[in-house]
């Protein structure tokens, strides 16, 4: 390929880059700037793009109408425990399914993948009933059960691949040295798939702080509402009050990227980590 035809081709990548980070980033930025407009100006025509004068009064209002900093917490508290929880057991199911062989090994992995295909609204009925009568509605400890049964699934099926990418070798000698399975386990293996430990509980964390179906079933209280079902609460019958409703999306949008922040670094260091004797 020539220099001549090589220019176009990059236009046409910057291009298609271009629209991509535009339908990306252009609804957050939207959002964004919405939330820091008052309402004269987010119901003004034409539409004003840039706030003038910019404002936190929905930021502000958003914690006076409701009990938002109680909402995050629940929802901190729920995501954290839940998708911790599920990592633990996924990990362990992950590591037995790749390195053991057992009867009924290839039927566990079909019954893990068809969950996968089983939309959530379908099964919300027959759990609420089943709940219901085992008086488990409108507890927070229930939620966190039911977003770590919800995951384990998928972050085990996840885990066995990257399980399945490091050879044995490495646990043998480390056994052969005294180590116990357990813990070559811990001090081996996992720092060798950080990678795929840290991506793993990433999806996880993301999927239970955003998840609103349960959260909305399972919880009636006001005081154990989570940010997801708060922020559906702005979206009324006749009327959306945009305001809080773009200031609690900017909010609930801050915890996934601190934690994406933190965990990027083991993502990219992860496949060496632990690997290296000093």
């Amino acid at each position: 390929m020539t220099r001549r035809s090589r220019v176009p081709l990059a236009l046409l990548r910057a291009l298609a880059l271009a629209v991509f980070f535009a339908l990306v980033v252009g609804p957050i930025l939207w959002i964004l700037l919405t939330s820091f407009k008052n309402k004269q100006q987010i119901y003004v025509f034409p539409v004003q793009y840039l706030p003038d004068p910019f404002t936190w009064e929905n930021y502000v209002e958003i914690f006076r109408i409701s009990n938002f900093g109680r909402y995050f917490i629940n929802s901190l508290l729920v995501a954290t425990v839940g998708s911790a929880a599920a990592m633990v057991l996924a990990i362990m199911g992950g590591y037995v399914m790749a390195r053991f062989q057992f009867k009924g090994r290839s039927g566990l992995m079909l019954a893990y993948l068809i969950t996968q295909m089983i939309p959530m609204f379908i099964i919300l009925a027959p759990l609420y009933e089943m709940m219901g009568k085992l008086k488990l509605i409108d507890k927070l400890p229930v939620l966190m059960i039911l977003y770590m049964a919800m995951l384990i699934p998928y972050c085990t099926i996840t885990l066995r691949g990257f399980f399945q990418r490091i050879p044995s070798a490495l646990e043998e000698a480390a056994m052969i040295d005294g180590c116990s399975r357990i813990r070559s386990l811990v001090l081996i293996i996992l720092p060798v798939m950080g990678t795929g430990v840290a991506s793993t509980f990433l999806f996880a964390f993301v999927q239970c702080w955003n998840e609103i179906f349960l959260a909305i079933m399972f919880i009636d209280s006001e005081a154990l509402k989570t940010i997801p079902v708060a922020i559906n609460s702005f979206i009324m019958k006749f009327d959306i009050n945009w305001g809080s409703l773009t200031a609690g999306m900017i909010i609930s949008i801050l915890p996934t990227m601190l934690v994406f922040a933190y965990i990027q670094k083991y993502i990219a260091g992860g496949l060496t980590a632990g690997a290296v004797k000093e």
